[in-house]
C-alpha cells in the first residue's frame, strides 16, 4: 500500500496565500511583510504556508514574480530590433512602476540574504534572460544578426545600462534612451 503525502495543494488557497502576499508587499514593502501577516490576510494557518514554502522570501517572491510575468509577454513582431525595443520598454515601465519598485527592495534585501538572491535570480532574472535570449536567437536564425554571438554578453550589455540607471545614478530610462540603448547595442551586433 502507498503512503500519502498529505492533502493535494488547493489552487484557491495557494491563490489566497499569493494575492495576500503580493497586497501586502505592494502595501508595505519586503521588509514588513511577515508569514504571521500573510497568514492573517489569506485565512490560512501557518502551517499552511511553510508547508508549501520554506520560507517569506519564497511566498513573497512567489507572489510577486506570478504577477510580473503577467506583464511582461514575449514580443515576437519578426524585427529582433523592434522586439528587443519592445522588451526592454516593457520591462523599464513595469520597474518604475510601484510594483516594480519592490525589485529594488528585494535587491537590496538580497545584497544581505543569499538564499533571497538566489530567488530573485531563478525566479525573475533568468526567466527574463530566456525571454531575450529567444528574441536574440530569432534574430540569429532570421539572418538579422552574427551567428557567432555570445549571447549572453549581448543581453548583459542592452540590459547592464537599464539596471544602472534604475538602481545606481537615478537617470531616467524612457523610450527615448532605451530606442537609443538598442541603437547602439545593434550597430555592433548586426
Amino acid at each position: 500500500m502507498e503512503k500519502k503525502l498529505g492533502r493535494p495543494r488547493s489552487e484557491k488557497t495557494k491563490n489566497a496565500i499569493l494575492t495576500a502576499a503580493y497586497e501586502l508587499l505592494l502595501e508595505n514593502g519586503f521588509g514588513a511583510v511577515t508569514i504571521e501577516k500573510i497568514s492573517e490576510k489569506a485565512g490560512v494557518s501557518k502551517a499552511t504556508i511553510y508547508k508549501w514554502w520554506p520560507n517569506k522570501a519564497a511566498v513573497v517572491m512567489d507572489a510577486f514574480f506570478d504577477a510580473a510575468a503577467e506583464r511582461l509577454p514575449i514580443p515576437d513582431t519578426g524585427s529582433t530590433i523592434k522586439d528587443m525595443t519592445i522588451q526592454v520598454n516593457n520591462l523599464s515601465k513595469f520597474l518604475v512602476s510601484r510594483e516594480g519598485k519592490v525589485i529594488n527592495e528585494i535587491i537590496a534585501e538580497g545584497q544581505y540574504d543569499q538564499k533571497l538572491a538566489e530567488t530573485y535570480r531563478t525566479m525573475y532574472f533568468n526567466p527574463r534572460r530566456l525571454d531575450s535570449r529567444r528574441i536574440l536567437e530569432r534574430g540569429i536564425s532570421r539572418g538579422e544578426l552574427k551567428g557567432n554571438l555570445d549571447i549572453e554578453l549581448i543581453i548583459d550589455l542592452i540590459f547592464g545600462p537599464v539596471f544602472y540607471r534604475l538602481l545606481i545614478t537615478g537617470d531616467v530610462v524612457d523610450e527615448t534612451f532605451i530606442k537609443k540603448l538598442i541603437n547602439y547595442a545593434f550597430e555592433g551586433i548586426k
